[in-house]
C-alpha cells in the first residue's frame, strides 16, 4: 500500500496532483477535514472501500464504507476522521479499490 501525501487547500488556490491508485490499496492520513478524491477514467464502475477498524460492542467487525464511482466520474469521499485510523499499526486510514485501471486519487485537506 502506498501512503498518499495530503495536499492542503489554500485561500490562494491549490493545484491538486492526482496519483495512480495502487493495486494493493492506499493509506491516507486521518482528519476531520481530510478526504479522498477519486477519479475513475476507466470504462466500468469501481468500488472504493474505506476500512473501518475495530468491532461493535457485540464483537462483530465494524462494516467498511463502500463507495461506488461510476465510469468517467469523480467522487470526494470524506471526511476521514481519526476514528477510521488503524491504531494497531500506522494510525492511517486504509483504502482499497475493486479496480485501478485509469483510476487516480488524491488525499486533500480543506
Amino acid at each position: 500500500m502506498a501512503t498518499l501525501t495530503t495536499q492542503k487547500a489554500k485561500t490562494t488556490g491549490q493545484a491538486i496532483t492526482m496519483a495512480a491508485a495502487s493495486g494493493g490499496g492506499d493509506k491516507v492520513d486521518a482528519g476531520d477535514h481530510t478526504a479522498l478524491l477519486v477519479t475513475n477514467g476507466g470504462g466500468s464502475s469501481i468500488n472504493v472501500t474505506v476500512a473501518v477498524p475495530g468491532n461493535t460492542k457485540y464483537g462483530a467487525a465494524e462494516p467498511d464504507i463502500v463507495v461506488a464511482v461510476a465510469a468517467g466520474a469523480t467522487k470526494l469521499i470524506g471526511p476521514l476522521p481519526t476514528d477510521l485510523e488503524d491504531t494497531t499499526t500506522d494510525r492511517l486510514v486504509a483504502v482499497t479499490y475493486s479496480g485501478v485501471t485509469s483510476v487516480t486519487v488524491a488525499a486533500i485537506e480543506i
